[in-house]
């Protein structure tokens, strides 16, 4: 789940948030950095530095390089959520599995922060709404420090 919610931060690549990649800096996660940095500053250079194959596929995908970079992805419910992000369609979120993800995607993908209270997780929910509901004053609910450092680095905060 947690490669999963990883994935899904990613779409923020096509929000019109501001970022500031000097957060990143502050997480200790180096996967998750990088992918807080490839949607910072926008660039699929920084999806190399991913070791998850997956997550890298899906941080091109959504960083710049398009729907057809969704095609590399093995686990079907990130396949569905890069679709859904990269390729500007909410309906893919249906072919998620993963309760709590669909939500999340519904959430992000359609814009609708609603979708987000229907997140288990307290600290994903924040993230969802931060996300799709362009409040990044969400991202001071979230406990986790790597999660909350991403938040605030990909919204601007």
């Amino acid at each position: 789940m947690k490669k999963l919610f990883l994935g899904l931060l990613l779409i923020l690549s096509n929000t019109a948030f501001a970022q500031n990649s000097s957060q990143c800096g502050f997480i200790n996660n180096s996967d998750q950095a990088a992918m807080c940095r490839a949607i910072a500053q926008r660039s699929t250079s920084q999806c190399g530095f991913i070791n998850n194959s997956d997550q890298a596929a899906m941080c091109r995908a959504v960083a710049g390089g398009g729907v057809s970079q969704c095609g590399f992805i093995n686990n079907s419910d990130q396949q569905a959520l890069c679709r859904a992000i990269a390729g500007s369609a909410p309906s893919q979120c249906g072919f998620i599995n993963n309760n709590d993800l669909q939500a999340m995607c519904r959430g992000i993908a359609g814009r609708q922060p609603s979708q987000c209270g229907f997140i288990n997780d307290s600290d994903k929910a924040a993230m969802c709404r931060a996300i799709a509901g362009g409040e990044s004053s969400q991202c001071g609910f979230i406990g986790s420090g790597d999660q909350s450092a991403f938040c605030r680095g990909v919204t601007g905060r």
